[in-house]
């Protein structure tokens, strides 16, 4: 079973790898996750302009590369030549990965890099949804993927076997205030500490996904105190940019200390 659909799992998940040390969304990170004790990884995907699934997180580059512009825009070529290190600063405030040959990686080359790794991903718009489907086919990655995103439209591919579907944000509303179903294939719901005034991940919300035998994974959790607080309300995974904190306080969680 993936461990993103075990209901009786409290995987560790990295937010865009290790976002906290190393850029987000890059093999850098990604690779980084594991070893700091993340158990999988949480990645976002667009399109590039000639149709290839590429692992970035915002509709334009400007925030994370020297490039500018829509994601879109740009041909998969163009985004592996971007400096995908430029604006992270570590803890220390330094431009440690600026210049460090750190690309936008295609959906491909993730999932070549962390063989076996559960991997959480988000779809940020409709153009991507079919380049997704066909890299899970293409490298068997299905079963240890799961494929989520706000807009519910843009999910269809997933819906049946052999793919792993997760909430998209209607499933959530739908969970959350119990009006309506969410879809019936859905196996994980990926939410937010908060949303507006509401604690989404509620005592009543995770006992709602359990009867559904569907997770609920909490996003975006760096301190050891809240992770244990929602662990103790019900809830399964921490998605974390800082996976080895989250870590340390899972296992000692698990240990009863």
């Amino acid at each position: 079973m993936n461990l993103l659909c075990d209901i009786a799992a409290r995987p560790v998940i990295g937010h865009r790898g290790a976002a906290a040390y190393a850029p987000e969304n890059t093999l850098a990170s990604l690779k980084l996750a594991p070893p700091l004790g993340a158990e999988a990884v949480e990645f976002d995907v667009r399109a590039s302009r000639d149709g290839v699934a590429m692992v970035f997180h915002d509709p334009i580059l400007d925030r994370t590369t020297n490039l500018t512009g829509p994601v879109g825009a740009r041909s998969a070529a163009e985004l592996a030549a971007a400096d995908a290190g430029y604006h992270f600063t570590d803890d220390a405030g330094a431009l440690s990965y600026r210049g460090s040959g750190i690309s936008v990686p295609t959906l491909a080359q993730v999932i070549e890099a962390l063989p076996g790794l559960p991997l959480l991903i988000e779809i940020k718009e409709a153009a991507v949804s079919e380049a997704v489907a066909r890299t899970l086919l293409e490298h068997e990655a299905t079963g240890r993927a799961v494929v989520a995103g706000n807009d519910w439209r843009w999910l269809g591919p997933f819906a049946a076997a052999p793919f792993q579907l997760g909430a998209s944000r209607r499933d959530i509303t739908r969970a959350f205030f119990g009006i309506g179903a969410p879809h019936p294939a859905c196996r994980v719901y990926s939410v937010p500490e908060r949303w507006h005034r509401f604690h989404v991940p509620s005592r009543r919300f995770i006992a709602g996904a359990r009867r559904r035998n569907a997770t609920t994974h909490v996003w975006t959790v760096d301190d050891a105190k809240s992770a244990l607080a929602w662990w103790r309300n019900g809830a399964n995974g921490i998605v974390s940019n800082r996976p080895d904190v989250i870590r340390q306080a899972r296992d000692a969680f698990n240990a009863g200390l």
